[in-house]
């Protein structure tokens, strides 16, 4: 049996670091500037956490924006707790960097996108590198499905889809 590197996991699991970086910081230093985050992440994850009514709407992924209003922003080593208000009421939410499906940064055109496919029908899952998303889809989508509200602003901040950007 031949051994070989699995760099497609290693890119996983690097960018997934430079995620937990950026948290980091952002629990720490809050977000700087117009830096804000769109976040896909799979709701049926079995480490995700997230209110029934939240599951029951977005059965299979879901992406939450953190910009005006986040709190309880709590990044741990194999995910992260943040407090997000949808229409005006605050849930709590635990997203596991393996549940992160796609990160983005539009203020400066950053994004991630993060796949796995099944092979040959099998439980094995093939993971390819991360993806650096070009910056057309880095941009904001316009169809929101929640709205939140800064308390302390009064601005509104969305819950967005992406799969306008989908392939």
């Amino acid at each position: 049996m031949s051994r070989s590197i699995d760099y497609g996991n290693l890119m996983h699991e690097a960018m997934r670091g430079l995620i937990r970086k950026v948290l980091l910081d952002v629990a720490d230093n809050g977000l700087p500037g117009s830096h804000h985050f769109f976040i896909t992440f799979d709701t049926s994850h079995p480490d995700a956490e997230l209110a029934d009514w939240l599951s029951d709407r977005y059965p299979g992924e879901m992406t939450v924006v953190m910009q005006h209003w986040y709190d309880k922003l709590d990044v741990g080593v194999e995910g992260f707790a943040v407090t997000l208000n949808f229409g005006d009421a605050p849930e709590p939410l635990y997203i596991p960097y393996d549940a992160i499906k796609t990160f983005v940064d539009p203020s400066v055109e950053f994004g991630l996108r993060f796949e796995s496919q099944d092979e040959d029908g099998d439980d094995a899952a093939v993971t390819t590198p991360p993806e650096i998303m070009p910056s057309h889809a880095t941009s904001a989508p316009k169809d929101v499905d929640a709205d939140t509200k800064d308390t302390e602003t009064g601005k509104d901040a969305e819950v967005v889809s992406l799969d306008s950007f989908r392939k």
